[in-house]
Formats: C-alpha cells, structure tokens, sequence
C-alpha cells in the first residue's frame, strides 16, 4: 500500500511538473522565455508545444498579429488657420518581441507610446497643411451635387488645387512616426484619418457660407428662369400679334373681295334699271331721315320729294 502510494505521489509530482515546464503557442502568438526576469534563448514564432524549465523560466506571450491603436480625436489648426476636430486610427503589431519585452514590457504600455508618437505627428501634419489637403486626395471634377459652384467660387479655385492630398499626408505620418517606434520593437502598418470635423464655431459659420452659397445659386437660378420667362411671354404676344395681324389681313382681303363683288352687281343692277334703282334708294332715304318725331321745312321744287309729286300725281 506505501509503494502504491508513493508511486501516485510521485505521478503527480511529475504530472505537475511536466504540466509547469509545458506550454502551447498559437498562430496569433510568440514567446520570449525569461528566467529570473532575464531573457533567455531565442524567442519563439512557430506555433505548437513547447518546454521549459519549470518554476524557474517564464513564458511571455505576445500578439503576432495586427493590432489596434485609436487615438484620441483632438483639437487641430490646419496651416489656413481652420480648428478642425481629427480622429486618426493605425494598425500595429510587435516585430521585435525581445525589444519590446525589454522596452515596453505590454500593450498597456505600447499604447501609451503610440500616443505619444503618433499624435504629434498627426498635430505636425495637419498644421503644416490646409484643410482642403486633408480633406481630398485629387483634384478631380466636383460631383453633381456642386452644379452652380462654378460661378460662385471662381476667385477660390487656386484653393482648391491639391498639391500633397489626404493620402500623403496619412503617409507622411507613418514615416515620421515608424523609426520611433523601431527601438519598442513596433512596425506601424498603417495610419488613416477616420474623421475630420469642424469645431463647433467654425462649423456655425461653414454652414453660414453653405448657406449663403446655396441661396445666391438658388438666385441666379430663379433670374434665369424668370428671363427665360419673360423671352417665353414676349415670343407668344409676338406671335399672337402674328397671328392677329394676318387673321386681319384676311378678313380684310376677304371683306375687299365682297365689297367689291357687292359692287359689281350693284353696279350691273344699276346699268339694268337706274331709274328703279334710284326709287328704290329714294325710299330707304326717306325711312331713315323721316320719323314720326322729323320736322322738315322744305320747298316744294326739293328733289328729295320728287317721287312723292310724282305719286300725288
């Protein structure tokens, strides 16, 4: 019985040490060994199982992948003298596992120096270049949206020439700010703004100018409809009157025409039987000069009378 149990003490003895000398790396992983806080061998990139020295050596893990640094949005004055509000994040990730051991010790510590590298880097760059560089990468035609900007801001097209561009000014940052962090055994992937904003009273008056912009292109479109207008209105009186002017001409072709065919067969009846159409003419006078309120004083020799002598005859 004290055989059986020495030999499970000893079993778990050595279960435990095995189990305190043993250790797994992942793909995301390397291990620098250390023992008594002191670097020991080579670190270890290769995933699988590994051994140490028991109680003694220690295993540190570190990320090999890429890891995440957001930095804090700050406060910035572009070279134009704009406060602007960016918000700039990177990808990172230890090359150097016993520079950063010996430097920095962890992340905790590592985004501590990001920041303190990173962000003045970012303050240098954006205050070294107007807002428009950071904002655009080219200087390609403005979309539809800007239609009618043309006019409006032709003395500020030389502000909007991109000389350097939002792109090599996130490169810029990364190249300034990577031999830093060389020595902390970091290699900074890449940098981008994520965000670029206006401080609050600089925003009150862009949207003031946006505003005012939008209302004077909104003008000149409503002069241009209202001329286009009026030119409408003055073409369709111009024809009306046209139109109104050849219907008369027409009518008094047309009336012409009559008349004077009227005329002719008055003239025909005439050369028939004048004198009937004297008497006739003679009658309608009278009809129409005499009523019942008509007073005439008139000699008895008035030829307007003659058909009545001639009757009472």
């Amino acid at each position: 019985m004290k055989s059986k149990g020495i030999i499970i003490i000893i079993v778990v003895v050595l279960a435990f040490i095995i189990y305190n000398a043993a250790y797994t790396i992942d793909e995301t992983e390397q291990v620098v060994i250390t023992q008594f806080g002191r670097i020991v061998g080579k670190p270890k990139f290769n995933p699988g199982l590994n051994f140490k020295i028991p109680f003694i050596q220690k295993a540190n893990f570190f990320a090999k992948n890429l890891l995440q640094w957001d930095g804090d949005p700050g406060q910035i004055p572009t070279l134009d003298k704009t406060f602007i509000w960016v918000d700039v994040f990177a990808r990172w990730k230890i090359v150097e596992p016993v520079s950063f051991f010996q430097t920095v010790n962890n992340q905790f510590n590592a985004m501590g120096k990001l920041n303190d590298i990173i962000d003045p880097s970012v303050r240098n760059f954006i205050t070294s270049h107007r807002l428009i560089e950071a904002v655009r990468n080219t200087n390609r035609e403005m979309d539809t949206l800007e239609i009618g900007l043309e006019d409006v801001n032709k003395d500020q097209q030389a502000y909007f020439d991109i000389k350097t561009g939002r792109a090599a000014i996130t490169r810029g940052i990364m190249e300034q700010a990577q031999p830093k962090l060389t020595d902390f055994g970091i290699q900074l992937v890449d940098v981008k703004i994520k965000r670029i904003n206006y401080v609050e009273e600089v925003r009150k008056s862009v949207y003031g100018r946006m505003i005012a912009e939008r209302k004077q292109i909104a003008e000149k479109f409503r002069s241009e409809g209202k001329g286009e207008a009026r030119k409408i209105l003055g073409d369709k009186e111009k024809d009306l009157k046209q139109i109104t002017s050849e219907a008369y001409k027409t009518a008094q072709e047309i009336k012409g025409k009559a008349d004077a065919e009227a005329t002719r067969i008055f003239a025909e009846a005439f050369g028939k039987d004048p004198e009937f159409y004297s008497f006739s003419k003679t009658l309608e006078l009278y009809g129409e000069a005499l009523d019942k309120n008509s007073e005439l004083v008139l000699s008895t020799d008035s030829e307007f009378f003659k058909y009545l002598k001639g009757y009472t005859h």
